[in-house]
């Protein structure tokens, strides 16, 4: 439970520090002055002041934020303000440079997703083959009787004798051999197996009872095969990865919003930071490699959801330029500030909701 909760803060604070230093670090070349680093929602626990910048722990573990000057223009009719100055603060840059600051904290985490993936690539993932191999074959089994051994391909089945050659089921899904052998119990079956590059032929007969576990046949198949990819190859193929994922967590969002709006039930994959601490568990027990897998798809996650078009995010506040754009004048600043206020009590209170469906789904077994 320690390690699961050291883990779960860690990565939640490497995802945050990664996103708001895209923010921060833009804000810098541009020129813009950053007034606050805060890692969490306020109130703060504690602050420091360095050039100028303060950077604060807050409160609420939840999320992380850089207060820019002059996110609001209310230092426009602040003392002291001069046009002259006004090259620091955030409402004064171009629409370009403003949209190049707020979409920074997603492309970092965009780029954070990409490059794990792409180490992850490197030192080796499983993939589809197309075919169906032998990983274990259990003691006293069917397939041992017959001299079936780890590694061996089964490239077909089929009854046994074969009188019609159009029944033969060539296999490339281990679903495929198993459902196969469940509408033979107690028949002969053929397997083609290419051992060494040989061909061989067995013949065998699923058992009608076997032990719990075991399967008719007696083996563990896979058609999950180690592929390492060169350096120069994995990073377009992460790119790519990510970016079905993206796809696949906008249409996600989109039906959890939905039927938030239309009070249906919340699907069971639909998770909030318990939920999410739960599943930091599990990744836990199967190792580094699991972390760093489950580490990338929370980075794509957060940058999918904070370039939605939601008030308090940065796709909320990239709305607010693209408006402006649109209108060819700047939207009223308290109308902007409020809106974004009442964006975040709503998020705030979306939380709260996927949280108690945690605690629901949790102690239920779920």
């Amino acid at each position: 439970m320690l390690l699961t909760a050291l883990v779960f803060f860690l990565i939640l604070s490497i995802l945050v520090l990664i996103h708001e230093l895209g923010h921060f670090l833009t804000a810098r070349i541009i020129g813009v002055k950053v007034e606050e680093f805060g890692f969490g929602l306020p109130p703060r626990i504690i602050g420091k002041k360095i050039h100028n910048t303060i950077y604060s722990l807050n409160w609420l573990p939840i999320g992380g934020f850089v207060k820019l000057a002059g996110e609001d223009e209310d230092e426009k009719s602040g003392s002291g303000f001069t046009q002259k100055n006004a090259k620091h603060l955030f409402w004064a840059r171009s629409k370009k440079e403003r949209s190049a600051i707020l979409v920074a904290g997603v492309a970092m985490n965009f780029l954070l997703a990409v490059g794990i993936t792409t180490y992850l690539l490197t030192t080796g993932v499983m993939e589809p083959s197309g075919s169906v191999h032998v990983e274990k074959v259990l003691q006293g089994s069917p397939a041992e009787s017959v001299g079936l051994l780890p590694g061996d391909i089964i490239r077909s089945v089929a009854e046994y004798p074969l009188l019609d050659e159009t029944k033969e089921k060539v296999l490339s899904k281990p679903g495929e051999l198993i459902e196969y052998t469940k509408n033979h119990l107690g028949q002969n079956i053929s397997l083609t197996v290419v051992r060494n590059k040989e061909t061989m032929t067995f013949i065998l007969t699923p058992r009608k009872d076997y032990p719990k576990g075991e399967g008719p046949m007696g083996v563990a198949i896979s058609d999950l095969v180690l592929h390492k990819y060169p350096l120069a190859q994995a990073p377009f193929v992460a790119t790519k990865i990510n970016i079905q994922r993206g796809i696949e967590m906008f249409t996600g969002v989109a039906t959890m919003i939905w039927r938030l709006l239309t009070f249906a039930p919340l699907q069971a994959d639909v998770a909030g930071p318990i939920g999410i601490a739960q599943v930091t568990g599990q990744a836990v027990k199967f190792g580094f490699k699991a972390v760093l897998e489950f580490m990338s798809i929370l980075s794509l996650n957060l940058a999918v959801l904070n370039i939605l078009p939601i008030p308090a995010l940065d796709g909320g506040r990239l709305a607010f330029v693209f408006f402006e754009k649109i209108l060819g004048k700047k939207i009223r600043p308290a109308f902007e500030q409020r809106t974004h206020q009442v964006g975040m009590i709503v998020l705030l209170f979306l939380v709260l909701l996927i949280s108690l469906h945690d605690i629901v789904r949790i102690a239920g077994g779920g």
